[in-house]
């Protein structure tokens, strides 16, 4: 059995590898693909040594420290992307281009000596111990209390692998395509279907070049087309650091169905857009071309639908938490706290999820000292005689409301009452509970205690509310008050909004007392 098995050998999935590999783990990918980097691809024209970059193109080291500090560690140079010169504007098909002034268009971008592929090359490199597989394509999961077994299939083979734990660096909404047993909870299910896989819908050309010429014509290399037959709508200068090695690059500006009706007759009319923006002394040299939206493996058929259209300021909370006890992850660009969609916030991804990985084995190794499992075994089954209790409060202050005829809010009100009432007899037993927190780290000023002291609460939460809704509905005192007796969605918000303060409020009272009861040493300091 396996430390951690990783599903996708992108850059979030070896730079995450990469990480557990240096703590001792053991640890597996599977990769669909029969090749590493997800959506980083780079290509090499045999006649120059032209790294041509078909996914990610750029990072920019001014804002985007992780990739410029793996960069640097691993020995990749880099080199700014060129904006120097006039920029090229065509806006009329049957027209030529026009200069525009020069403008730094690339935000002081920077590209990688021989690709963005040169990332995933050294990462690779440095995994001396991981086992990777490609060509397995992962289909269902199943938690198994203990670990995570994970079937999956290898062209006419298929398998099982079991593992501690597993991380799924992919795409969410190729995450929503997987089958999970037991399944995810619904907010969980939304968050994936409903985040969309950046450049999944995106077409990437590129060419190599005999020389630079529009250099020679004082051009950046930028050129913008915008009419309505455009087949490249952005265009880039694509040489090396020296200008040695010539090319250009471009982003298709037809949508995936036309890039499919034009497949055949695309190359010639990609070759033909260049020579019109640049002049018929240009000299093509090999062409390179991605359509990601034919890739499997990137393009869920949801985007092709809902695609996206923009960089998301921060992916959706649920995609950062863990799920199955600590046993299931998500990495992967979209699901960054941070550059969601970009290299930044792919190796983002890998570095939460390291350290998250790490706390669960921390504390996975204070739960099981015998203090602890007795202490949160009494916890336990003291939460669990909590749901009777608190369904009788709420019925207790209910009934009072009817006895001096409140007319409003009635739910609202006793359940928030029932609930705060359990949640502070809850801090009352926490406080009273012999904890063995020596060396317990604290991060972000949260113990690692924590999230085992509010487990129980979910099966206390989830059951009071069904209890709720259950007495509502066949409630004679209730029939007069139809919002209460079967309360709308708008009422039901409202409820889950109060119940989410009282229980943010009980956690950071609950971590309080962690930390005063049982101070981390001073070698576990925060991270």
């Amino acid at each position: 059995m396996y430390d951690v098995a990783i599903v996708g050998a992108g850059l979030s999935g070896l730079a995450l590898a990469e990480m557990l590999e240096t703590r001792g783990q053991s640890v597996l990918i599977l990769e669909a693909r029969g090749r590493l980097g997800g959506r980083i691809l780079s290509e090499t024209d045999a006649a120059s040594g032209l790294a041509v970059d078909l996914g990610p193109t750029w990072f920019w080291p001014h804002r985007q420290a992780l990739v410029a500090t793996l960069a640097q560690r691993l020995g990749i140079p880099s080199f700014p992307q060129r904006d120097e010169g006039a920029n090229l504007s065509l806006a009329d098909a049957g027209k030529g281009p026009e200069r525009t002034p020069p403008q730094h268009v690339h935000d002081k971008a920077h590209r990688l000596t021989g690709g963005m592929a040169a990332l995933i090359k050294a990462l690779a490199a440095r995994l001396s111990h991981t086992d990777i597989r490609l060509g397995h394509v992962v289909q269902a999961l199943f938690d198994e209390t203990t670990h995570v077994r994970l079937a999956w299939s290898s062209g006419a083979m298929s398998g099982e692998t079991l593992a501690r734990r597993c991380v799924l660096a992919m795409p969410p909404r190729l995450v929503a395509s997987l089958t999970f047993s037991p399944d995810l909870d619904k907010a969980a299910w939304s968050a994936l279907r409903h985040t969309p896989t950046w450049m999944a819908t995106s077409a990437k050309a590129g060419t190599a070049c005999a020389n630079p010429v529009w250099r020679d014509e004082g051009l950046s290399g930028s050129a913008f087309v915008t009419h309505d037959q455009a087949v490249l709508g952005e265009i880039w200068d694509a040489c090396d650091a020296t200008g040695t090695q010539a090319g250009l690059g471009g982003f298709l500006s037809l949508s995936p169905a036309l890039r499919r009706d034009f497949a055949t007759g695309l190359p010639m009319l990609i070759a033909s857009q260049f020579t019109q923006l640049f002049g018929g002394h240009l000299s093509l040299g090999t062409a390179f071309y991605q359509d990601w939206a034919d890739e499997a493996f990137t393009c869920a058929a949801a985007d092709l639908i809902d695609p996206a259209t923009d960089h998301p300021p921060r992916a959706d909370n649920l995609l950062r938490g863990a799920h199955w006890n600590d046993r299931l992850h998500f990495a992967g660009a979209e699901t960054s706290a941070r550059d969601p969609g970009y290299l930044e916030g792919a190796l983002d991804s890998a570095w939460r999820v390291a350290q998250t990985l790490h706390e669960a084995d921390e504390r996975a190794e204070l739960l099981a000292r015998p203090a602890n499992a007795a202490a949160l075994a009494s916890f336990s089954q003291w939460m669990a005689t909590q749901r009777a209790a608190g369904f009788s409060a709420y019925r207790v202050a209910l009934s009072r409301s009817l006895m001096r005829q409140a007319h409003e809010q009635l739910t609202q009100h006793a359940l928030l009452g029932a609930v705060e009432d359990s949640l502070a007899q809850a801090l009352n037993r926490i406080a009273e509970l012999p904890f063995d927190g020596a060396d317990a780290s604290v991060t972000q000023g949260r113990s690692c205690l924590l999230p085992a002291v509010q487990a129980p609460f979910k099966p206390f939460l989830d059951g009071l509310l069904a209890d709720v809704l259950e007495f509502n509905a066949v409630s004679c005192a209730l029939s007069n008050f139809p919002d209460e007796h079967k309360p709308p969605r708008d009422y039901m918000n409202a409820i889950m909004r109060d119940i989410a303060a009282a229980w943010v409020e009980f956690s950071q009272n609950a971590n309080d007392l962690l930390l005063a009861a049982h101070p981390p040493s001073a070698s576990a300091g925060a991270a």
